[in-house]
Formats: C-alpha cells, structure tokens, sequence
C-alpha cells in the first residue's frame, strides 16, 4: 500500500478503496464546499479551510457543491503514528482534532505553506531512488507534521479565549482538555469555576447526560492511551508525568480505565 497519496480534486474526491481503514485524510478547499457528518455531528467545510480525518473516524453523508475544488493528501496511518514527533502537542492536537475536524487557516503564508507541504511529502515518497530514502521521507513527515502544529497553536489559542468566555460547560469542557493528565477530582475544576461540585455535574448532565467525573475520565483515558503508545517512555515516566504517587497507583487507575494493567496494555499492542 502506498505510504502518501496527493490528488488535485474538482467536484469531488476519489477516495481510495477502504480509505477510511488506511489513511489518515487531508483535505484543503480552495473552492466550494464539502458537507459530511463526523462523528454523528453535521460540518460543511468551504474554501480556505482544511479537513482532517483520523482513520477509522465515524464519518458518513459526504457530499460535495458543484464548483468543489481541493487538494487532498492521504498518509497511510502507521505511516504517519510511527513518525509523530515526541512532544506533548501531539497529545493536544490528536485529541482536539478528534473533536474539531475543520481548520480555518486566517493567513495566506499559512495555505501557502499547507499547500506547499502537500506537495513536498509527495515528492519525497515518490523520490524511492534517494540513497536516504527512508530518513528523508521520515523527515519530511515530520517537518509536515511540525508546520501543521504550529498553524494549528492559532487556532486552538482563537477557540480557548472563546471558550473562556462561554457557558460553564464550555468553561469546564476546556479545563479539563488543559488539566485532566494532573487533575482527576471533580472538586478542582469546581473551584476553577467557583462552584459546588454538585452544581458542576448537573451542568455537565443537564448539557449531555454525562457528569464532570465522566468526562475527567474519558479526557484521562485517551491521553494514557496516546502516553503508552510511545515506546520511548517507560510506564514510571508517564505516572510522574500525570502526577500520581506511584507507579502501583497508577497502575490500579489505568486497570479501572482500560481493564488491563500499563503492561498488559503494551503486550497487546505488541
């Protein structure tokens, strides 16, 4: 299977076969717009905003305007997972993104660039001769991966400022995407928001029949999932990093959250 796939699409996307199991997908409209439903959640996205699908995302009801014109890549998944680089960002992005699938980029230099990166990741698969094929194309990947990161830090500091000023739901929800890898107790975020611990959860139940303490656990949860996954970190490493006070313990919550142990975890990825 092909690692990079780049097409110049109008009117609409040939998809490859299964693509949704394969590939991670990219899409940025130049013109038009595309309608899907991500997530159970209705989008449409319209020229000068870019799209990003995990694969194996619950995606449904595409469909594109007539006049529909876009750049899409297609990484292969593993591909792309075994070249994230090492930073705390991957955590935030692969979890914001899971969320929020449109990107609007508000700066040329920025569709520019996307465009730009598009291209050169391409290139660099196609390029199989190149005596450093497979380092350059790792880096490439990498260097891709970095200037969508750094375009993506705008738009997440744009929807945090909006955030603070929204409902206490909101005002929570963003907490908890901050805090969740030290701060597992209901109390703290009420306190943040200078509440009850009571009234906290009614609110998160009244917006989505979740309490707060669910929600705690389900942002706890994909980010000792995304934690474990990285091969360089041992299990201690990622205890003190989410700040509990012994490996033992944190052993004990990653078993009620995942049903095996950090170790177990592993194996089966193994």
């Amino acid at each position: 299977m092909e690692k990079v796939i780049l097409l110049e699409s109008s009117g609409n996307v040939k998809f490859p076969k299964n693509f949704l199991q394969h590939f991670h997908t990219h899409i940025f409209c130049t013109r038009g717009c595309i309608n899907f439903v991500f997530n159970h959640k209705s989008y449409s996205a319209k020229a000068g905003e870019f799209v990003f699908w995990f694969a194996d995302s619950q995606l449904t009801d595409l469909s594109f305007s007539t006049n529909f014109k876009a750049h899409v890549l297609f990484v292969e998944r593993e591909f792309l997972d075994n070249n994230i680089p090492d930073q705390i960002w991957s955590i935030d992005v692969i979890l914001h993104s899971r969320a929020n699938p449109i990107l609007h980029l508000y700066h040329k230099n920025d569709k520019v660039k996307v465009v730009s990166n598009f291209s050169l990741l391409n290139k660099r698969f196609l390029e199989s001769g190149h005596r450093f094929y497979n380092e350059t194309l790792q880096l490439q990947m990498q260097l891709f991966l970095f200037d969508m990161w750094h375009i993506f830090a705008a738009e997440y500091e744009r929807r945090k400022r909006t955030v603070e000023s929204g409902t206490l739901y909101e005002q929570f929800m963003q907490l908890v995407n901050e805090h969740c890898m030290q701060q597992r107790e209901v109390q703290f975020y009420a306190n943040q928001l200078h509440i009850t611990a009571k009234h906290l959860n009614y609110v998160c139940k009244q917006n989505t029949d979740i309490t707060a303490s669910e929600w705690i656990q389900r942002y706890a949860k994909e980010r000792i999932i995304l934690l474990l996954k990285k091969k360089n970190l041992t299990i201690a490493e990622i205890a003190n990093q989410m700040e509990f006070s012994s490996r033992s313990f944190f052993t004990r919550y990653v078993k009620k959250l995942l049903g095996v142990t950090p170790s177990e975890f592993r194996n089966r990825l193994a």
